[in-house]
C-alpha cells in the first residue's frame, strides 16, 4: 500500500465557521500536526465574495484540502497520507474546532497493487 485517503463530508456546521480562512488555515496546521505529517509550505486558500473558502496544506506525504459551503453548514475535506500519520488523527482535529452535527467519512487504501 503506499498511502491512506480519507473523505470526509461534515454537516450542520455554523456558516461563520465555514467562512472563517484564518481558522480554517490554522485547522489544516494542527491537523498535519496532529498526526506527525510535514507541512511543505504555509496552507494556500481562497475565500469567494459570495462566502466560502477552498484550501490546501500541501505536505511531504501528500495533501490536505477542503471546501466549504457555509450556505449549507457542508464542509468537503480530503486528507491523503504516503507516511506513517494517520488521517483519522487529522480528522478528529477539523471535527473538535468545526462540530459538525453529522459527518460521513470514508477511508480507503492507495496503491494496493504496487509491487515491492
Amino acid at each position: 500500500m503506499i498511502g491512506k485517503h480519507l473523505l470526509a463530508d461534515f454537516y450542520g456546521i455554523a456558516a461563520a465557521r465555514l467562512d472563517a480562512a484564518d481558522l480554517l488555515a490554522e485547522c489544516l496546521l494542527t491537523a498535519a500536526r496532529c498526526c506527525g505529517l510535514t507541512p511543505l509550505a504555509p496552507p494556500l486558500l481562497h475565500r469567494f465574495p459570495a462566502g466560502g473558502v477552498t484550501g490546501v496544506l500541501l505536505l511531504a506525504e501528500s495533501h490536505i484540502a477542503l471546501h466549504t459551503y457555509p450556505e449549507h453548514g457542508y464542509l468537503a475535506l480530503d486528507i491523503f497520507s504516503c507516511g506513517p500519520g494517520d488521517p483519522q488523527e487529522a480528522l478528529a482535529c477539523f471535527r473538535r474546532v468545526l462540530q459538525p452535527a453529522r459527518e460521513s467519512v470514508t477511508c480507503t487504501s492507495r496503491g494496493s497493487e504496487v509491487t515491492p
